[in-house]
């Protein structure tokens, strides 16, 4: 795909059944397609009203979100919840924090990480050791991993912070 100056292309996330199928067509069926994250079991789930998927969000009712989502997940108030239809539009804006220098993010992990910080202006790269992101002016570690489900203990965090 030939992208404009400055563009960046988009990440291929998986989820395309049809695609997989054509490239496996051996592979033992039914797929679980774990590219996506997405449980194959869905959560039980209340009856939903069926305006539910028929309109926006009302904006008047983000606070009560905001409110309730700070007390399930404890943060001091409101005012600390920013509510997002999902975590991907928020990841340019959380690069964007900090001024545009060197991006490291430990890989291999969800793709959507390096892009962000190309967005908000960094220099970005993958790195496969915990030790390279002291050279990181932002250094990006998925705890637990996606999709590898590494985990790099509290103390090798604090320290990096360090």
């Amino acid at each position: 795909m030939k992208l404009l100056d400055g563009a960046i292309a988009a990440v291929d996330h998986g989820g395309s059944l049809g695609r997989a199928s054509a490239l496996f067509p051996h592979a033992p069926r039914p797929f679980v397609d774990l590219s996506t994250g997405i449980n194959p079991h869905s959560y039980p789930i209340f009856e939903l009203p069926a305006t539910t998927l028929s309109r926006l969000p009302e904006a008047a009712r983000l606070g009560e979100l905001r409110a309730v989502a700070a007390s399930a997940y404890g943060a001091p108030s409101a005012a600390h919840v920013a509510a997002a239809p999902g975590t991907q539009i928020l990841l340019p804006r959380v690069a964007s924090l900090l001024k545009p220098g060197k991006a490291l993010v430990l890989g291999p992990t969800y793709a959507e990480h390096s892009r962000a910080a190309a967005i908000a202006g960094h220099a970005a790269a993958e790195v496969d050791d915990v030790e390279a992101l002291t050279e990181a002016d932002l250094a990006v570690v998925v705890n637990p991993n996606n999709p590898d489900g590494r985990v790099v203990e509290r103390e090798r965090l604090l320290q990096l912070a360090a």
